[in-house]
């Protein structure tokens, strides 16, 4: 395989559909376009999903969102799980809560061209996403290495992308790709998560895609600011362009209605030649 083409969509949560059906809509608009780009992939943000406070139920207090959306992504799934198929472009729906026996996760759904569904929860909750007084999470237990199209891929949620513990247990792996779904507040937040997502590229020598959610949305009662870009970023090799990024868009607040929405290639053929022995001075998994 020589490249493997995806897209990056920093979805803008003030977009405030009505329902989740125009919602579903939305999200199918991104993988038309996708589709009509050239894209077999396209990754969507963290807490995408909370686009739907917006149709909240009236006085619905802070600590009971996670369920109102956990049910909200049970009924989306569904309405989003042909469009994979459809348009020959896997969809990694963003993250959402989803409940189990233990509590409520935060969890990256990806939705597969070729039918299936593969779920990789968030393992390092931030302290708000903890607070017994907020959205009352309980972190993951497992990191699940996965096929896609022939590439080897793992998915990083935001702030686990930040912890290089994670990374040394993918490093045994020989990852092509890493997936970094985010959601951050603040410039700083989005410079934490870009950058620790670019320190990845270098160290497992693999291309990670990262984008995150701009703008706020119609119901938030906790983030009324997010700031992110998207990028692809590659290891920080001659052969793969030098600086190690692929593609990059800078970070927005949203405020303007602005929605990064990247297109760029991993030129898995040139990575994976890199690890086997052409790359500078790698020393290796």
């Amino acid at each position: 395989m020589a490249d493997y083409p995806v897209a990056l969509w920093s979805f803008n949560l003030s977009r405030a559909p009505a329902s989740i059906t125009v919602f579903a809509s939305q999200i199918e608009e991104g993988v038309k376009r996708a589709a009509a780009e050239g894209a077999k992939l396209l990754v969507l943000p963290e807490y995408l999903i909370e686009c739907c406070l917006a149709f909240k139920p009236e006085g619905l207090p802070p600590e009971e969102e996670m369920a109102f959306l956990a049910d909200i992504g049970a009924e989306l799934l569904p309405l989003l799980r042909r469009l994979p198929e459809e348009y020959g472009v896997s969809l990694l729906a963003g993250t959402m809560p989803v409940k189990s026996l233990g509590g409520i996760t935060n969890t990256a759904v990806l939705l597969t061209a070729d039918g299936r569904e593969i779920r990789q929860d968030k393992l390092c909750l931030t302290p708000f996403e903890q607070s017994s007084d907020a959205w009352r999470l309980i972190p993951g237990r497992e990191l699940k290495v996965f096929e896609l199209d022939g590439l080897k891929v793992a998915i990083l949620i935001c702030l686990d992308v930040e912890m290089p513990a994670l990374s040394s247990l993918l490093a045994k792996h020989d990852l092509d790709m890493l997936l970094v779904p985010s959601m951050t507040e603040k410039p700083s937040g989005y410079h934490r998560v870009f950058g620790c997502a670019k320190a990845r590229a270098v160290e497992l020598m693999c291309a990670v895609g990262v984008c995150g959610v701009v703008g706020a949305s119609k119901g938030t009662t906790q983030n009324d600011t997010n700031c992110s870009g998207a990028a692809l970023y590659l290891p920080c090799e001659e052969e793969v362009g030098d600086s190690g990024v692929a593609a990059e868009i800078p970070p927005t607040d949203g405020t303007s209605g602005d929605e990064p929405f990247l297109i760029s290639s991993v030129p898995v053929k040139q990575l994976r030649e890199l690890k086997s022995g052409k790359a500078e001075v790698w020393p290796g998994a």
